[in-house]
């Protein structure tokens, strides 16, 4: 049987703010649906992507800002400069490393350049945070 993820919810305090961010970034509006004053759902999706994201009034108790997820892109620098020039602040790019069992950042792209190892991040007008992971190869069966 198959289970797709379909939508991450994020939480956030102002839905048309949000929605203007999240259309400034070339995300898709599939929906935009106000059934009452205490209930607004809109769903946006991002380039390429098969999984949406809702957001708006009455969708979660979560607190605006606790969402963090990841977006895969095949190219990280191009992700990062298309951001940019879209006014979005983007951290630099770093890779992961581990001594003794603990995680720690280091800076620059993964000097191996291997897939699911490069990293940036931004955040929305909420504090929401995303992720870019590059991945260029995807591994057996992903």
């Amino acid at each position: 049987m198959s289970m797709r993820l379909e939508v991450a919810v994020i939480p956030v305090t102002d839905v048309s703010r949000a929605l203007d961010f999240y259309q400034s970034l070339g995300w898709r509006l599939d929906a935009d649906f106000e059934a009452s004053p205490r209930f607004r759902l809109v769903q946006l999706t991002s380039p390429g992507s098969e999984c949406s994201i809702h957001f708006g009034r009455g969708i979660t108790p979560a607190a605006p800002g606790s969402a963090h997820n990841y977006l895969v892109v095949t190219d990280l620098e191009q992700a990062c400069a298309d951001l940019i020039s879209r006014g979005v602040e983007v951290s630099e790019i770093y890779h992961n490393v581990y001594d003794a069992g603990v995680q720690d950042q280091a800076d620059g792209p993964d000097p191996e350049g291997r897939s699911y190892a490069s990293f940036a991040s931004f955040s929305d007008p909420d504090g929401n945070g995303w992720v870019l992971q590059e991945v260029q190869v995807r591994l057996p069966g992903r």
